[in-house]
């Protein structure tokens, strides 16, 4: 472990990314055989390869205790700490006691307590193997466990870096060592196959998320059809980016986060499960209401707002908000890998799939055709739909069909090139988004947080508040949208008018509007206010405002009104 944290502070040490490279891949080649997968995996910042389901579940609040009694620190003497470097892996280092000389830890040793950790039940059991697992590290051991137990090693290397490594250290192409790891969802496998000369006998390995490939947006359907010829035009959903992995009658769903959101809609399995063929497919989860006409529509994205990130989902709440999985794409079937065929030849074969699917049924109506849809038997039986498809020659033939896309409640339009490939992971002009513009609200700032990373004791989160009467209620957080510059100046202002300092976090005086976006609102229990924004920005700071000039609780409750008719 040693040698590798060693390894980690020379690649932060430098900025050139083929100096990075080379570091890794000297130091891969220097490890045994049963010590490089492990490795390759660490400097991934994983403690467990990413097809493993399992997880180490130890928050920062048991490390951050752990650290506290092994130092014999006090909160606010570690604060002043993590202030200074913005990451509890350095704050270990600093503050951890070296450990008495004897033997070293191998990384096959972390791992193999990391696996403890995963299987230990109670943050108490948990507590003990992370502070016996550090006592027994050097400070900087201590350093790089830290920061592999969160999943952020923040040395300026990515796993896309480590795949270049692992080609340059065994000979592989980059493309042969990609197209491994993405099949394999492990980096050590992938090593390990690089290292016998046999990435191409790797195989897909089901039940991993994929990477998901990405829209760029388009501020016009001139600017959409300037791409490309002959547009594949579908309705862009208001939910959530899922994939589906069905083999055997098992079916797993992953959210674009790549987390496992199963248990969140219990009633999809069943749905899927009696596909014909192993398969992955990527579509989107939204809450559905079987009342509007023959095929039903989507509902806004704060009615699925409730099934999120519940572990039980009972009757009763998928009667009151059922959903449907809308598929657009499949990327793995027949045993095949699709994703190097073009969008055409995948719809094709994914409208093949749905159709042989006994349970769904053509429906009859003109307006829904391209769709497949379940028969339904109760109000519980979940859709699994089609995503229609159009075709745009035309601004003025999208400019219809985004209407009409808003007039079903959907956020507007995705825009394919039917010649492109699927590049899981990446952004390009192949997929386009064009969506409605984005609601804003004048705020308050209330609050200011320091940031992480690149942020480290930099005042650049802010929670804002909206105006109910004469006192401001939080609505919510954001951290992007302004400039550096801007937030340097904003840092020294907050600091000259904190009213109170918790630590990370300071208490403003309530005088700074600032102008939001946001994609749409939700009902939420998290702040005060009983709302909460879905992905807001800072649009401007609005000098040319005063605090009583800010929006109201009750505009809130206009544009959340007007989303939920839509």
């Amino acid at each position: 472990m040693r040698r590798l944290a060693e390894a980690c502070e020379r690649i932060a040490g430098t900025t050139k990314k083929l100096e990075k490279i080379a570091i890794v891949a000297d130091y891969l080649k220097s490890r045994a055989p049963e010590e490089a997968p492990v490795s390759a995996v660490f400097l991934g910042g994983r403690p467990f390869p990413a097809w493993e389901e399992t997880t180490l579940q130890v928050g920062g609040s048991l490390l951050w205790k752990v650290v506290a009694e092994l130092s014999g620190k006090s909160d606010q003497e570690l604060t002043a700490v993590y202030r200074r470097h913005g990451d509890l892996g350095a704050v270990a280092a600093e503050v951890l006691p070296e450990r008495r000389a004897g033997d070293e830890l191998s990384v096959v040793e972390v791992q193999n307590c990391f696996h403890q950790i995963a299987t230990a039940r109670g943050p108490a059991a948990k507590s003990a193997l992370v502070r016996e697992l550090l006592s027994q590290a050097s400070s900087l051991e201590a350093k790089y466990i830290v920061k592999i137990i969160t999943g952020d090693l923040r040395i300026g290397l990515k796993e896309s870096l480590v795949e270049e490594a692992i080609a340059k250290a065994y000979g592989g192409t980059l493309a042969e060592v990609q197209r491994a790891n993405m099949l394999l969802g492990d980096i050590g496998d992938t090593l390990r196959f690089a290292a016998e000369g046999k990435l191409g006998q790797a195989r897909m390995r089901l039940f991993h998320p994929l990477g998901f490939m990405l829209a760029s947006p388009a501020e016009s359907a001139e600017e959409a059809l300037s791409y490309f010829e002959n547009a594949v035009v579908e309705d862009k959903y208001d939910g959530i980016r899922a994939q589906a992995h069905v083999s055997d009658g098992e079916v797993r769903i992953f959210s674009r986060t790549r987390d496992e959101i199963t248990e969140s809609f219990p009633e999809l399995p069943d749905a899927l499960a009696g596909l014909p063929d192993d398969v992955i497919l990527d579509g989107e989860i939204v809450a559905w209401s079987y009342l509007a006409g023959e095929t039903g529509r989507a509902l806004p994205f704060s009615a699925l707002q409730q099934r999120l990130g519940r572990k039980k989902v009972s009757d009763e709440m998928m009667r009151r908000v059922p959903v449907a999985y809308v598929v657009f794409d499949v990327l793995y079937a027949n045993g095949e890998l699709l994703i190097d065929r073009p969008l055409r030849a995948r719809a094709q074969l994914l409208d093949g799939l749905l159709a042989a699917e006994r349970k769904l049924v053509e429906p009859r109506s003109r307006e829904a055709q391209g769709q497949l849809r379940f028969e339904p038997r109760e109000a519980t039986t979940a859709k699994v739909i089609r995503s229609p498809l159009f075709v745009a020659a035309s601004p003025e033939n999208l400019d219809r069909l985004f209407e009409a896309a808003q007039e079903r409640g959907n956020e507007g339009l995705m825009i394919k090139d039917p010649e492109s490939v699927y590049t899981p992971g990446r952004r390009g002009k192949s997929w386009l988004k064009l969506k409605r513009e984005l609601a804003t609200l004048d705020v308050v700032v209330t609050a200011v947080e320091y940031g992480h990373g690149k942020r480290i004791g930099v005042l650049s989160d802010y929670t804002f508040a909206v105006l109910d009467g004469e006192r401001l209620v939080n609505i919510g957080k954001a951290y992007s949208g302004l400039t550096d510059a801007e937030i340097a100046e904003m840092g020294k202002w907050f600091l000259e008018h904190t009213v109170e300092d918790q630590g990370f976090r300071l208490i403003v005086e309530p005088k700074i509007v600032i102008e939001v976006a946001f994609n749409n609102m939700m009902r939420s229990d998290r702040h005060e206010s009983g709302y909460a924004l879905r992905f807001p920005r800072i649009v401007r700071i609005r000098t040319d405002k005063l605090p009583e000039e800010a929006d109201t609780i009750e505009r809130v409750r206009e544009i959340y009104e007007g989303q939920s008719s839509n």
